[in-house]
């Protein structure tokens, strides 16, 4: 069995048994390549689901398939992987544009952040995760620096890594999208955690050449390097490194049941800023060993279509259901919003912000409220 598993299956598999008995933007990023290999995990599979019988099921990958002899239906598209090279019928055409298109918008109110001006402007966050091309129109002018812990470069680009990218800090479908983002790249080749504590040096190595006001202040990964889930080799180098990187002053996210702060929820994409209407994907929740709060997950984002090898048509992914993975980066760039007000916020202090205004769900669980949160921080300024 493949030992590279993907973050959400993995995340999934256990949870389920756990439930049933989970600065500037310069034009071009600088790129540095250490010589140092890592692993990441990706959130969607880079191939095609196989289909039983050649029917179309709930949650498949339809990325580049020719589906024009089969008549799917709004419910069955919503729930399922595409882009702009699958194929539609001429009934599902206008139903899987429209779906696409809906996806396209950040949901839970963040339009109306960004239209006050609260981007996450101004604020530097970095993203450990797989190799890929930072010139994604998305995504270009948001990298500034990516460096390669890759012993060479690799065959492929993968879409994970604009995926993730660009549900922070996209321009157009960002959580944060004028937040800076530090990108590392890591390898699937390995399952060694050493890889990642390496990458999490360099970001600690980093924050002392910044000035204070332009020190990274959160990393988003995507992975499990450590902890009960964990798959990985070498774990207690992660956690040395994750412990460094704590008292140094930054706040690591990531998809392990031990420091991870998020789960997902689905939301509503006709009513995209009805918090209550987005369903925890675990009911009930796992038991929970840190405080963890519901995020949306199943949303349209960046993604690299591999059309040929060495060569890449930028495109958009829709996820009809998208994984922990994408998860982390929302987080971080609400708490990306939150720094722009008040960047004198600890990391203590902004992530209770987060719990205190989330909205209360099914099961009693949290789900992100980021218009709340940013009124919550704008009220720490004001008493100042």
């Amino acid at each position: 069995m493949n030992t590279r598993k993907l973050c959400e299956i993995t995340i999934s598999l256990i949870l389920i048994s756990i439930i049933t008995g989970c600065s500037s933007n310069p034009a071009s990023p600088t790129i540095t390549s250490p010589s140092n290999t890592a692993a990441v995990e990706t959130a969607v599979s880079e191939t095609n689901s196989p289909f039983s019988e050649n029917k179309v099921k709930q949650y498949d990958d339809v990325r580049g398939l020719d589906l024009s002899n089969q008549v799917l239906g709004e419910e069955l598209i919503t729930s399922l992987t595409f882009d702009d090279t699958t194929i539609w019928s001429e009934n599902d055409k206008d139903i899987a544009q429209r779906i696409y298109s809906a996806g396209m918008t950040p949901p839970f109110g963040l339009r109306s952040l960004h239209a006050q001006g609260i981007t996450g402007k101004g604020i530097n966050v970095a993203i450990i995760d797989l190799p890929m091309d930072p010139h994604h129109p998305e995504i270009e002018g948001r990298i500034v620096e990516y460096v390669s812990f890759l012993d060479q470069d690799p065959a492929e680009v993968r879409f994970h890594g604009a995926a993730v990218s660009s549900i922070l800090a996209g321009k157009n479908i960002g959580v944060a999208p004028e937040a800076n983002i530090y990108y590392l790249a890591v390898s699937t080749e390995t399952m060694n955690a050493q890889n990642y504590a390496k990458a999490l040096d360099w970001v600690i190595s980093k924050n002392q050449t910044l000035p204070e006001d332009e020190k990274i202040r959160v990393v988003s990964v995507s992975s499990i390097p450590s902890g009960v889930m964990s798959e990985y080799t070498n774990q207690s180098a992660w956690d040395r490194a994750y412990k460094r990187a704590t008292d140094a002053g930054i706040l690591v996210l990531d998809c392990t049941l031990e420091h991870g702060y998020t789960l997902k929820c689905t939301y509503d994409l006709t009513d995209p800023d009805n918090i209550e209407k987005c369903n925890p994907d675990w009911i009930p929740a796992p038991m929970p060993l840190i405080p963890k709060v519901n995020v949306p997950t199943s949303r349209t984002v960046a993604g690299e279509y591999q059309v040929e090898r060495y060569k890449i048509n930028y495109t958009y992914l829709f996820t009809g259901i998208g994984g922990p993975s994408w998860g982390v980066p929302y987080l971080a760039g609400v708490l990306a919003l939150g720094w722009q007000i008040n960047p004198k916020l600890t990391n203590t202090e902004i992530m209770q912000m987060v719990f205190d205004t989330a909205k209360i769900g099914v099961d009693e669980q949290r789900i992100i409220n980021p218009v709340g949160f940013i009124d919550k921080v704008k009220s720490t300024v004001t008493a100042q």
